[in-house]
């Protein structure tokens, strides 16, 4: 796998329009199903994403920091994909999984591994999918550096 050629400039939110998990056996099941299915199905050397969040409000570890994703096509190189697992067409994340998104930018920010002036944005903004789910964009679209 490849690394990034520079500290991403960008944070793309995805869900994973699959059911949600709310326990820490449940999500590290989860996790596990989502990497099989990207390495499985699409043929790729790992899970697309490079965290994913649990609604048990822990944050797994994808591909981590600073290897390029394969989670927004043609944006992977300039930044790193957050998945919310869950389906949040209908329902936004609970306050658990928020949280640990919240800081997971801002630890990323603080350790040098996302730029200070980042750029956030939904997976829909810069491709044609339904990706976060109607009720997690309604909610990024409110949080600082977010732009559309």
């Amino acid at each position: 796998m490849d690394r990034l050629p520079a500290t991403p400039g960008h944070v793309y939110i995805h869900h994973g329009a699959t059911p949600g998990c709310h326990t820490k056996a449940d999500c590290i099941q989860r996790v596990r199903s989502y990497q099989n299915y990207h390495m499985d199905s699409h043929g790729w050397s790992d899970i697309g994403y490079s965290f994913v969040i649990g609604e048990d409000g822990n944050v797994y570890e994808g591909r981590g920091w600073d290897t390029v994703g394969a989670h927004t096509l043609h944006h992977n190189t300039d930044g790193l994909g957050f998945c919310v697992m869950g389906n949040f067409m209908t329902h936004a994340p609970n306050d658990m999984a928020i949280n640990a998104v919240k800081s997971l930018i801002h630890c990323g920010v603080q350790m040098g591994k996302i730029t200070h002036n980042y750029v956030l944005k939904g997976h829909r903004d810069v491709g044609q999918t339904a990706c976060p789910g109607d009720k997690l964009y309604a909610l990024i679209k409110t949080w600082p550096h977010y732009h559309h």
